[in-house]
């Protein structure tokens, strides 16, 4: 569905803001570790605002600068204007996603935006367009004593259950109807196959607006869940024992109003550009994972037995490898990486995927035989003979195939890349150095 506010002017905003009684503004942006931030102004300072002409201090913002050049601009993307359908009729709030520059007005470098916006601009150089669908999943709990967060579920339900297993109903069309509100075309609302676990598809866009999607997303099913008195959570493995929350990406490049993927006459259907991207994928999966599944947590989601993929491979007939290509063809042809998690920043991870294909598209890189049995049950020599290699086993070991991938590397920027890592590096250290409950039950009286 086009978006009726592509090219709109800051007159037109401003239009728009006084006829819905838009008393307080939000200027949108996210941090490099993919966290939502926001300056909210009141109605006095919305051309101020529209001018991209508001300041704020990004040495306290984790990963952008130091206090010696602090200041930042908030450039508005006017596209990104909605309203929160929740409030006061007479005094609502609404959101711009913004642009991060520097105040002579160049674009900074450590905005996230900014990177993925470079892989667009990278694939329109080589006639492509990207079109991406996010499918994250989440958690709601029900709060423990005080509030305080907790990991007891509100329901007993698995996958596709409907009440009474699945409590959560009311809390998710709820978010359903607050997201359709903020223009958003839901397709599909379900319980996931862990206890308390939900998914909310909504249609594919081009990859800017679906990493905007995303982040708003999260904010919007934080915020309506807290009005059920549930908490909802988008941490991968929350709960020992059950399915971990993914953020399946489903990827496709168009030339024109053409998908680059289908190929109606070659095997499979599957273009040779399709079939290089999908070996940029693989050949750069290990070098990406710290950015598609960024916390220490998530690789206790990347475990055999849930579902989630451990190994680099592709398919179009199970659910195993990292790389899924579903059935549906011309149009519809795309790959689904099963590998993201909700934790991860959305426009780095949709920069890193899209530079991983465009690199195999460039290199004609070996995108391999797809593997159509279950790899959870091959031998170990079996995924060798198969050239199977595994994905990163902790967040240490993905940081050091990020530092040695140029290509992801430069994906990234020097900036983004080297206060990620550093980010990702302390989150390692601080963790191996807690003493954990396993420990102290397997441990203590034994030793």
């Amino acid at each position: 569905m086009p978006n009726p506010l592509v090219g709109a002017t800051a007159q037109d905003i401003l239009k728009l803001a006084a006829k819905q009684n838009v008393r307080f503004l939000r200027l949108q942006f996210t941090d490099i570790l993919g966290v939502n931030k926001n300056v909210e102004i009141p109605r006095s300072q919305f051309e101020k605002a529209l001018a991209g002409d508001i300041l704020f201090d990004g040495s306290s913002i984790e990963g952008f600068v130091r206090i010696e050049e602090s200041d930042m601009l908030l450039v508005p993307d006017l596209a990104t204007f909605l309203v929160f359908p929740w409030g006061d009729d007479d005094s609502r709030v609404a959101r711009l996603i913004c642009d991060i520059h520097r105040p002579d007005g160049t674009v900074f470098d450590g905005d996230p935006r900014a990177v993925l916006k470079r892989q667009i601009a990278k694939a329109a150089s080589l006639g492509f367009t990207m079109n991406a669908g996010m499918e994250a999943e989440f958690f709601m709990f029900k709060p423990g004593k005080e509030g305080a967060p907790g990991t007891v579920t509100h329901d007993v339900g698995s996958y596709f259950d409907m009440a009474p297993a699945d409590l959560g109903e009311d809390a998710r069309r709820a978010i359903v109807s607050t997201l359709e509100q903020m223009g958003f075309e839901v397709e599909a609302a379900h319980h996931e196959v862990a206890h308390g676990q939900h998914e909310i598809d909504f249609r594919y866009a081009d990859a800017l607006t679906t990493a905007d999607h995303i982040a708003t997303f999260r904010f919007v099913v934080k915020y309506v869940a807290g009005q059920f008195g549930l908490i909802a959570s988008f941490m991968p493995k929350p709960i020992t024992g059950q399915n971990g929350s993914g953020m399946h990406t489903h990827q496709s490049l168009f030339a024109g109003g053409t998908n680059a993927f289908y190929a109606p006459e070659a095997r499979w259907q599957l273009s040779d550009t399709a079939l290089h991207y999908i070996g940029g994928l693989l050949k750069h999966a290990r070098g990406f994972a710290a950015v598609t599944n960024p916390l220490v947590n998530s690789f206790k989601r990347l475990v055999p037995g849930y579902e989630a993929p451990v190994n680099v491979a592709w398919s179009m007939r199970n659910r195993s490898p990292l790389i899924r290509v579903p059935d549906r063809r011309e149009m519809g042809t795309r790959v689904e990486v099963r590998m993201p998690d909700p934790s991860a920043n959305p426009y780095l991870a949709l920069a890193v995927t899209l530079a991983a294909g465009l690199d195999g598209i460039a290199t004609s890189a070996d995108y391999r035989e797809p593997v159509d049995t279950n790899i959870f049950e091959m031998s170990y020599r079996e995924k060798r003979r198969l050239r199977i290699d595994d994905l990163p086993h902790d967040l240490n070991e993905a940081c050091d195939e990020l530092e040695k991938d140029d290509v992801m590397m430069d994906a990234l920027g020097e900036h983004v890349a080297k206060h990620f890592l550093y980010a990702k590096r302390e989150e390692w250290r601080e963790y191996i150095a807690q003493v954990h409950q396993w420990e102290l039950d397997r441990y203590l009286l034994k030793y």
